[in-house]
């Protein structure tokens, strides 16, 4: 099951509606059914998924894996496409107003980008780094984390996850001045295909101050941001 404890149902659509406005948003629909009848559905899929490979869901090791691929697939590793789901991001007002925006940004680093590849259904698995400078809202650190987790729990690609990242964050927070860097490892070319398993994958989208060209905030940004 997802692990937020306060959500923000109202906030998340919210965001779905502006992802939609930038062309961004996951192409996904709404469900029809509700989810009890979702699993039913997912464990069947997957119960004739493992026949057809060859499987033996006679076995004690088998029989249970459909339910729990379905539990997995719908509660733990997509339930980022739930917008009831989508964190609350609490805020305080912004009282810091000596602040120079062209010299402070607040920044957090390392953030776990556990994601799932939508091109082949494997793990894409890294590291995320985000800025914004405050204006008129402070939002809580932690929020930082809970959005980079949200926007990871759902089929992806990294370049749209980077994007949809930092438009959540410009929304919430406020700002347009928000950065965004990721650098994940992507087991559909570790695992198959070229099978390179020491290549990664980097993404950046940045907006408001930190887009401005050969700017000191961008290259303090990505100096930060590329520190082990």
């Amino acid at each position: 099951m997802h692990p937020q404890s306060k959500n923000d149902k109202v906030l998340g659509w919210e965001v779905h509606d502006h992802l939609v406005s930038l062309g961004i948003e996951t192409p996904m629909i709404t469900p029809e059914r509700p989810t009890d009848e979702r699993l039913e559905l997912l464990e069947e899929s997957f119960e004739n998924i493992m026949r057809v490979l060859g499987l033996d869901l006679m076995d004690d090791s088998l029989k249970e894996s459909p339910k729990r691929l379905a539990k997995m697939y719908l509660n733990e590793i997509f339930w980022g496409m739930d917008y009831h789901h989508f964190p609350k991001c609490t805020a305080i007002r912004n009282s810091l107003k000596q602040v120079d925006v062209h010299g402070s940004f607040v920044l957090e680093k390392g953030i776990r980008v556990s994601s799932t590849c939508e091109h082949h259904f494997v793990p894409i698995d890294g590291k995320a780094t985000v800025a914004y400078i405050p204006r008129e809202k402070i939002l809580g650190l932690s929020k930082m984390n809970r959005i980079v987790e949200y926007f990871s729990k759902r089929p992806q690609v990294q370049e749209r996850l980077t994007e949809q990242i930092k438009a959540a964050m410009s929304y919430v927070a406020e700002t347009s001045d928000v950065a965004v860097f990721i650098d994940a490892t992507h087991f559909c070319v570790k695992t198959r295909g070229i099978q390179d398993v020491g290549s990664t994958t980097v993404t950046l989208s940045v907006g408001g101050v930190f887009a401005e060209d050969n700017s000191d905030i961008r290259r303090e940004f990505l100096n930060l941001a590329r520190m082990s």
